[in-house]
């Protein structure tokens, strides 16, 4: 046994009140954080909502771009050995004493101090990666060699481990990080983290079960040398409403010089990767910098110092898993871990947040204040005339901006070339030309989430009766596909609720058409894990790419309706509390423009600016056609027949 063995915060009140505690906390947003944030030289908090302080777990940092100093190393704190001890993956060295890389951590997070380099040089952007201790998702332990063949050491994980990497945290004969994987060769067999070394067998590394891992191997077991541990679930539930959902798979896949699909069951937002039977770097993947169904975006290296690749073209995402680009048919293990979040929205602010902003005529401006990361943004100019820009985290964008496309056209996806740059932790940065000097803007920010909104990207196999998998948990009400690798024949396909029989009724965003019969979804309602659709070009020609946007109903936070007009003043009932904050309304039984209204433009009781989708006109501003009702929103009487006609057949999409 161990000679010395201590765990987190989170354990020292003792194993069954952490078991207790880690059954609320059940979600993969509780547990872990890619969170991106730029260095100011002196001191700050990041907030991104992982309990480190009672909890415990590991933080690990990397600087983006070189700084200052060159190359800067990855930091690798815990709370086991406490904030001022840091590690390095790419490095061999003893771990290191420093109160002001990270300074301590919170119940939301955690802080840096003004050190160089590793943490917080101002201006330099980094990326941080949070792990939080909790059963069947990961595990913190430290331990004292003790020089034995048989060396068992207690863990918490609460299930197998799926991999486990050991460093010394002291001077050392052996110093690498020495790493095990459920799918190596055998036990006997190890990697290096800090090297591109292939997988060696080095006979009787280690034994694991759900509560203890055994080592035999000198190098990571050496009397009297100190040692941390972590270990990594695989696939062993524990997560979502019914505690049965995976959020960490440790697994491996074969290679081909054309895509192959890696199954894990959920979208991953984060994925690291190491080929196993030949030389390779660890490669760090994560959809904040660019992991989308396209490209890997921005790749680092756990093994180097090295600033990021741009554009990295290997891996690619989608609603089930991952695909990736090998040099050949070589064998690689990941470990990858599930895209959040997971919980059904409570409140609108959550999910929804609309951004108002006049230009400077600067490029690379930040606009911030969403209070969660977008993953929808439908940007545009108020004040004049230009296109409805739909920009989103799933289908990314170049290297100098998104890849738009434009709600009131057909055209395909204007590849690197949309007014806005990227999607950021809290807003979206625009290039000059959605910021013009003077110009007004409007950003309206769509979040993720089971029960409000999902987005799926997939290439067109051209037949009929297809089905696509999803992530919205409950079957979509209103759906929206865009063609992006072409121009669309006829536009944006919208799956409406418009009567009975909503299957055959189809609207198209960039008309003004009202709903028609149509086989697009296939005549087939969609369910609460996958939509149909037919062979058409607009949906589903083969070689094609296909992006589609799927809304629901979500309790208190998002209602999709349909009413009857009545020509007099009409109250929206949306279940809301506090009135709606975006609404979307549009005329089925007849021709109708696409309208928007948001409260950061203002719904109010006198005059409401809107927009529409179909259009690029201005904003207009002089109507009073919806007025403020806590439970939902109220047409006025004064409204045209393209909003409450009487008799007239409406649909709407609003959000709290």
């Amino acid at each position: 046994m161990p000679l010395v063995q201590t765990r987190g915060a989170a354990s020292a009140q003792g194993f069954g009140e952490f078991a207790q505690a880690a059954v609320a906390a059940n979600y993969i947003e509780e547990v872990f954080s890619c969170f991106l944030y730029t260095g100011n030289g002196s001191t700050q908090t990041i907030t991104n909502d992982i309990d480190l302080s009672t909890k415990g777990g590991l933080v690990w940092i990397k600087s983006r771009t070189d700084t200052s100093g060159g190359a800067t190393s990855h930091a690798l704190v815990d709370t086991v050995r406490g904030s001022s001890k840091w590690l390095s993956s790419n490095a061999t060295s003893a771990e290191a004493t420093n109160a002001n890389l990270v300074t301590g951590f919170t119940t939301s997070g955690f802080s840096v101090g003004n050190t160089a380099y590793f943490a917080n040089e101002n201006a330099i952007p980094y990326a941080s990666w949070t792990f939080r201790e909790q059963p069947k998702f990961f595990d913190v332990v430290t331990y004292t060699g003790d020089g034995t063949t048989s060396n068992t050491i207690s863990h918490n994980l609460g299930s197998t481990p799926g991999c486990i990497i050991i460093k010394p945290t002291q001077s050392a004969s052996f110093d690498d990080w020495r790493v095990w994987h459920r799918s190596l060769t055998s036990q006997s067999y190890q990697l290096k983290l800090n090297t591109t070394d292939a997988q060696a067998n080095v006979g009787n590394f280690i034994s694991q079960d759900s509560t203890t891992f055994t080592i035999g191997y000198t190098a990571v077991n050496q009397s009297g040398i100190a040692y941390v541990a972590y270990l990594f679930a695989h696939d062993a539930g524990g997560f979502g409403l019914t505690g049965t959902d995976n959020v960490i798979s440790c697994g491996s896949f074969t290679g081909s010089t054309s895509n192959v699909n890696v199954s894990l069951g959920y979208e991953p937002q984060w994925v690291m990767i190491k080929r196993t039977n030949s030389s390779d770097n660890w490669r760090l993947y994560d959809n904040m910098r660019g992991m989308t169904a396209s490209n890997g975006g921005a790749l680092l290296y756990a093994d180097t110092s090295g600033a990021e690749q741009a554009n990295n073209s290997r891996i690619s995402v989608n609603a089930t898993g991952f695909g990736f680009v090998d040099d050949g048919a070589n064998t690689n293990i990941y470990i990858a871990i599930r895209r959040g979040p997971m919980k059904v929205p409570t409140v609108g602010t959550s999910v929804f947040a609309p951004l108002t902003y006049t230009g400077n005529g600067t490029s690379g401006r930040l606009i911030s204040g969403a209070g969660f990361p977008p993953d929808l943004l439908i940007q545009t100019a108020r004040s004049t005339s230009e296109n409805r820009e739909f920009d989103d985290r799933l289908r990314g964008g170049g290297s100098t901006a998104m890849n738009a496309l434009f709600s009131n056209s057909t055209n395909a996806e204007a590849v690197d070339s949309g007014s806005v740059q990227l999607l950021n932790q809290d807003g979206f940065t625009v290039r000059s030309f959605g910021n013009g000097s003077g110009v007004t803007y409007i950003g309206e920010c769509f979040r993720r989430a089971p029960s409000f909104f999902d987005e799926v990207c997939y290439t067109g196999n051209g037949t009929a009766g297809r089905t696509i998998t999803h992530n919205l948990t409950v079957a979509p009400q209103l759906m929206i596909i865009k063609r992006r690798s072409a121009a669309s024949f006829n536009g944006w396909p919208v799956y409406v609720p418009t009567s009975t029989a909503p299957r055959t009724n189809v609207c198209l965003l960039n008309t003004t058409a009202s709903a028609a019969d149509s086989s697009y979804f296939n005549l087939t309602a969609p369910t609460s894990t996958v939509f149909s659709v037919d062979d058409h070009q607009d949906v589903n020609a083969s070689g094609n790419t296909y992006v589609a946007y799927l809304f629901a109903t979500c309790a208190g936070v998002s209602k999709v309706g349909r009413y009857t007009g009545t020509g007099t003043t009409l109250q929206i009932d949306c279940g809301f509390t506090g009135g709606a904050r975006w609404i979307m309304i549009k005329r089925t039984d007849s021709t109708g423009d696409w309208y928007v209204w948001d409260s950061a433009r203002g719904i109010v009781a006198g005059n409401d600016p809107y927009l529409l989708l179909n259009s690029t006109a201005a904003e207009v501003t002089s109507t009073d056609y919806i007025d403020t009702y806590s439970a939902g929103f109220e047409i006025s009487s004064t409204a045209p027949a393209a909003i409450n006609a009487s008799t007239g057949t409406f649909i709407f999409f609003a959000v709290a």
